[in-house]
């Protein structure tokens, strides 16, 4: 059960009391699940029973209790309890299935992963200045909110620069509207559309322009062309083109990503150095002290768990940008998968090392792997930028 999935039970089982009779009080919308925060109890977590205590004219604790037996008895989910004034906690049952059923969606949904139609409903118009960081934090907000199934258009108060095409944005109408529009206002980036593609290129831009929020100075210096670590924009393409080639490199050795078997860690006696995946790394060949993927407590080791949180997250991030008209949150949910997957690429290699022959472990790493650099080419996608194969 991915997070959506569970948001969507929640969603259910008020509806149902509702429907039942057993609260009185308006369906929301959508219910929010948010991540167990550290020390927390069970995995998600959410509020709902405290914002309909007050239509129903019922204690919270009441409410939380009409819902969680509505909810505890939905597959997937382990148990559910109540915690504090009236939160509702949700432990998944079947951890493995849950991660599956992720990088099921991941695989099948490409670069459309996180996409929706959560703003179906809403035809939206921004309008902004003729000014360079405006117009493309108004074409990112733009392809976020059309992928959540919204209709946009934008519009600039004057004619727009002929270089603006060059990083990838369009507009559609140009001078004053005739009402007020919700405005793209970010601080201005003090340079022309030119002189940022004479220096940095269109993507090296567009990462400038979108990585900072709206309120903040988009620094806009040569950092931005580093090819090391310590430039953001390199490390997460750098992670793409890296997971693209353990595709390729797994192809050369006979073997695809598979993830209905995982094999955990070994202790360190039965593990051995690797080679070809950075030497001091252990490698996990199977055998004893394995856990098959999905017959034990965990689906994959620890290293691998916050990049399954990350892009099982994604979803939301995504519909988050959209709402808030907020594509840096895009640009840093991208790092951090791209710092989440050197992680676990560094602990768990997808690839077998010297003599090793590809194992059940090797190919459920691959699919974790090949998700990653899915979500990173897609959130760059949407960000207007290119995601390199190769670097």
């Amino acid at each position: 059960m991915t997070p959506a999935d569970l948001s969507r039970t929640v969603l259910h089982a008020v509806r149902r009391a509702v429907d039942e009779d057993a609260l009185r009080a308006p369906v929301p919308a959508r219910v929010r699940v948010e991540r167990t925060r550290p020390g927390g109890s069970g995995d998600y977590a959410c509020a709902v029973a405290l914002q309909l205590a007050g239509p129903a004219a019922l204690p919270a604790l009441e409410v939380a209790a009409i819902l969680r037996e509505r909810v505890a008895a939905e597959p997937g989910v382990g148990r559910v309890e109540i915690t504090g004034p009236g939160f509702l906690s949700f432990t998944l049952d079947a951890p493995a299935a849950g991660d599956r059923a992720v990088l099921d969606a991941v695989r099948e949904q490409g670069l459309a992963y996180g996409h929706g139609d959560a703003l179906r409903e809403e035809v939206l118009q921004f309008h902004h200045a003729r000014e360079v960081r405006a117009a493309v934090t108004a074409h990112a907000v733009r392809r976020l909110v059309v992928a959540q199934g919204a209709r946009v258009r934008v519009s600039c108060e004057e004619a727009s620069d002929p270089d603006w095409a060059r990083l990838g944005v369009t507009v559609d109408a140009h001078g004053t509207p005739p009402v007020p529009l919700t405005g793209t206002r970010p601080v201005p980036a003090g340079v022309t559309a030119g002189e940022l593609l004479e220096r940095l290129g269109p993507d090296a831009a567009r990462w400038g322009l979108l990585r900072p929020a709206g309120h903040d100075r988009a620094a806009l210096g040569p950092e931005l062309l580093v090819q090391g670590e310590a430039n953001p924009l390199f490390r997460v393409r750098y992670a793409h083109a890296r997971a693209r080639a353990l595709t390729r490199g797994a192809a050369l050795l006979g073997f695809t990503a598979e993830h209905a078997a995982y094999a955990g860690p070994v202790p360190d006696s039965e593990s051995h150095a690797g080679t070809a995946q950075g030497a001091g790394h252990a490698q996990h060949t199977p055998g004893a002290g394995h856990t098959p993927y999905g017959e034990g407590p965990l689906a994959y080791d620890g290293a691998a768990r916050p990049l399954l949180d990350l892009i099982a997250d994604h979803p939301g991030v995504l519909l988050a940008a959209a709402r808030h008209r907020a594509p840096d949150r895009v640009a840093r949910q991208l790092e951090a998968v791209a710092h989440a997957f050197f992680d676990f690429h560094d602990s768990c290699p997808p690839l077998p090392a010297g003599d090793e022959k590809p194992s059940a472990a090797h190919r459920a790493r691959l699919a974790l792997a090949e998700a990653a650099g899915t979500v990173l080419a897609g959130g760059l996608s949407l960000l207007g930028i290119r995601a390199p194969e190769h670097l």
